[in-house]
């Protein structure tokens, strides 16, 4: 455990939480959480833990998703579901610029309005990796997104380790967790039986080790911490799907004809679920917009999927015109050009794509038939052994 400032971990009850919910939003954030809202559990501004899906948690499996009571009060006992934190650091459409028209001129201006302060509480290890490969891609190559540094300079993260893991997740196979391991100001882990309900609470930055200084902790016991460590190996245990990552770069570089892209082509609608559902994907569009007395312009950002036509359009048509090229282009840069380009994978294992695939099309069951053609030992088996 990562010790507060005491040097011990410690642990808080519902009140603490309760409280720092409050601090938080009294310090000027606005404090985003999981909410239960039409069938599923999506992120939200609460402003305390009633807010919270207290006793619920999700079946999910490809193209499946339910929400269904626990035999328990945990607040934080789910997988992931379609929301993923990048709507808030990456918002889906956000305005670059304005013009208006002043006589034989005009003003060009950026939105001045400051980046809102967000604390996130109960991001999950797949959700932390994803925001740190974003910040790779927005923040540290030689061109920084201002916007995007900004909202990410001013988050404050409460991470929640995974107490169980949804039937796609393999963010194991892609060392992506369960475990929260860096990235977070505070990380909780729900304690639930036996009572009383209580979260083992780890500091992760200057910042969170002031904000436990202000919340009533005590030291966490020996059968705390035991506990807590027997939360993380049941959750690692308990991975819906499973990838071999052992040279999957080259094996996707190298595959650009092999039948099974027709194969799941025949599947794919293109409708973009995957990428928009996906905590990593950043591919945007341009759109221009002006007024109809031709006094005002401006011109606004939104996000964009590579299995649309438009995404590959040039003078002369789209480069991808089948639905086999896009998924190829899709799955052959998550997992093997990403790597590439910014040096890690472009995948956590959050399995947000097998779930909200209106056809269930499984990336992990995906790769494992590519892997057959180089590898006919293989298995074709995507679940965990």
């Amino acid at each position: 455990m990562t010790a507060g400032q005491s040097g011990m971990a410690r642990c808080i009850n519902l009140a603490a939480l309760q409280v720092l919910i409050q601090l938080l939003a009294g310090d000027g954030y606005a404090v985003i959480g999981p909410i239960r809202r039409d069938d599923a559990i999506v992120y939200d501004r609460i402003a305390g833990i009633t807010d919270l899906p207290a006793g619920w948690t999700d079946d999910q499996g490809p193209g499946h998703y339910a929400l269904v009571r626990r035999g328990d009060d945990a607040l934080f006992g789910y997988a992931v579901g379609p929301d993923a934190w990048k709507r808030f650091l990456h918002p889906p459409v956000e305005t670059l610029w304005r013009a208006q028209r002043e006589g034989d001129t005009f003003t060009l201006a950026a939105p001045r309005a400051p980046a809102p302060r967000y604390a996130f509480l109960g991001v999950r290890a797949c959700d932390l990796r994803a925001i740190a490969i974003q910040d790779r891609v927005f923040c540290q190559g030689a061109y920084t997104d201002r916007s995007y540094a900004d909202r990410r300079r001013n988050a404050f993260i409460v991470a929640v380790h995974c107490g169980g893991v949804g039937g796609n997740c393999f963010c194991a196979s892609m060392g992506c967790g369960p475990r929260v391991d860096a990235g977070f100001d505070l990380a909780l882990t729900e304690l639930v039986d036996p009572a009383p309900h209580r979260f083992l609470i780890e500091v992760g930055s200057e910042a969170g080790a002031a904000m436990l200084a202000r919340l009533d902790s005590e030291e966490a016991t020996s059968s705390d911490l035991d506990l807590a460590e027997s939360v993380f190996k049941r959750a690692a245990s308990q991975m819906g799907r499973h990838i071999n990552t052992r040279g999957l770069k080259e094996l996707l570089q190298t595959q650009p004809h092999h039948p099974r892209w027709d194969e799941v082509a025949a599947r794919c609608m293109a409708c973009g679920n995957c990428t928009m559902a996906c905590p990593t994907c950043f591919c945007t569009t341009i759109e221009d917009h002006g007024s109809i007395d031709e006094s005002s312009a401006e011109r606004v950002r939104t996000w964009d999927s590579c299995f649309t036509l438009d995404f590959s359009f040039i003078h002369g048509g789209s480069v991808r015109q089948s639905a086999s090229s896009r998924y190829r282009q899709w799955l052959t840069h998550k997992l093997a050009h990403w790597i590439d380009q910014f040096g890690v994978a472009g995948c956590v294992g959050c399995g947000r794509c097998i779930t909200w695939c209106p056809v269930g099309i499984d990336l992990t069951e995906e790769v494992a038939a590519l892997r057959m053609a180089t590898d006919p030992g293989s298995t074709v088996s995507h679940e965990h052994p």
